[in-house]
């Protein structure tokens, strides 16, 4: 909050409260603000007085998430936001927060989601061997027979500092990476966000093996909790950070029959000398690349090029600065020198992201056509 005239400092109205906020909105009278923010696996609807104060949740919400908050309205108070969820692409809603739910204000979608089968997320919660509480979504493959036994995809978020939550998304659809008749497992690993600052910011003081270890984990409390679950057959796939940890789990696990790595890491050091974030992962890795302290080479998936032995898939964009291509390039010649099997696909036209439409149509199917051969 701002005094105005501004005469003084800003007031931190939210400084207790250990989310951030995405979206907000005051009521007609002023006197309250309805925040949108990142929460255990949704993007929640939260209130509080406009002074300051407790902030709390409008309603408990079991699914989906909200987006570009408004109220408008004087006497009587009409809040609008855009509600999905990963059945759901985003629609325009009216929400009651006293009856603690919303009504559809547009439904351009109805006849396509009708058409398809699929089902909402399953959230679990374990306890990991290193103490912390770790939320998980579980997404079932079309035509689901519960007496069956599907393989295993892990799917960790990128950032790392995101959050797999029940949205719709269209890069990396989770049902899409499901369709084979594959239950997908994501983890918010140590280093998420939506479940406080100290618990996202952990991971700088970890970058990797704590938090591979912790969806390594996650794959066997899945297993153990759903009997659906054929622990036998896994893989993992994931983009960015997520391909940094599958490089990490390259050197580190023989868990998985295969790996798919899209813009991952392969070495900490030739990454800091090529992305144009360097400052960053001095934070990250504890001190300045030439002191060669804390995780820049102990943390490093490229040491551990002697255990490699799983086969991946490595897709990039030729035009990636984040992770620059070359990181690509590295594992692919780690793992050719170590006789594993590996395929490298490039889009020269692509960043860090694959964003057209044909070249994700392809990517996607060189992804599900990776994982058929190993996982069926």
């Amino acid at each position: 909050m701002l005094p105005w005239p501004a005469t003084g400092q800003p007031t931190l109205i939210t400084e207790r409260w250990d989310r951030s906020v995405d979206a907000f909105a005051f009521t007609p009278d002023s006197r309250t603000i309805f925040l949108i923010a990142e929460d255990r696996g949704l993007d929640r609807l939260f209130r509080m007085p406009a002074e300051g104060g407790e902030v709390s949740p409008a309603f408990e919400m079991t699914e989906g998430g909200y987006a570009g908050l408004e109220i408008a309205g004087k006497a009587t108070p009409v809040i609008v936001a855009n509600w999905g969820s990963m059945t759901r692409p985003p629609d325009v809603v009216a929400i009651d927060p006293a009856a603690g739910k919303h009504r559809p204000l547009s439904d351009f979608n109805a006849d396509r989601i009708a058409r398809i089968d699929w089902q909402p997320p399953r959230h679990f919660w374990f306890t990991a061997k290193n103490g912390r509480r770790i939320h998980s979504l579980i997404v079932l493959p079309p035509k689901f027979e519960p007496t069956k036994k599907y393989p295993l995809l892990i799917f960790p978020h990128g950032g790392p500092n995101n959050m797999s939550k029940d949205q719709f998304f269209l890069r990396w659809n989770y049902h899409l990476l499901t369709s084979l008749g594959y239950v997908l497992l994501m983890t918010n690993y140590t280093g998420s966000t939506g479940f406080g600052e100290e618990f996202a910011a952990a991971i700088d003081r970890d970058v990797l093996r704590g938090p591979g270890q912790e969806l390594l984990e996650a794959a066997e409390e899945a297993i153990r909790q759903f009997s659906f679950i054929d622990g036998q057959r896994m893989a993992a796939a994931g983009a960015s950070y997520g391909g940094y940890l599958m490089a990490w789990f390259e050197g580190n696990t023989d868990r998985f029959h295969c790996l798919v790595n899209h813009a991952g890491l392969t070495d900490n050091v030739s990454m800091w000398g090529a992305t144009d974030g360097a400052y960053y992962w001095e934070l990250r890795n504890g001190g300045p690349v030439w002191e060669m302290k804390g995780q820049w080479i102990e943390q490093s998936p490229m040491r551990y090029a002697a255990n490699f032995k799983t086969p991946m898939l490595i897709t990039h964009g030729e035009r990636d600065f984040r992770v620059p291509i070359s990181q690509a390039f590295e594992m692919y010649k780690l793992l050719q020198r170590r006789r594993v099997p590996v395929r490298m696909v490039i889009f020269p036209d692509e960043n860090h992201w694959v964003l057209s439409g044909e070249n994700s149509r392809y990517h996607m199917q060189e992804v599900l056509g990776w994982l058929k051969k190993y996982l069926d």
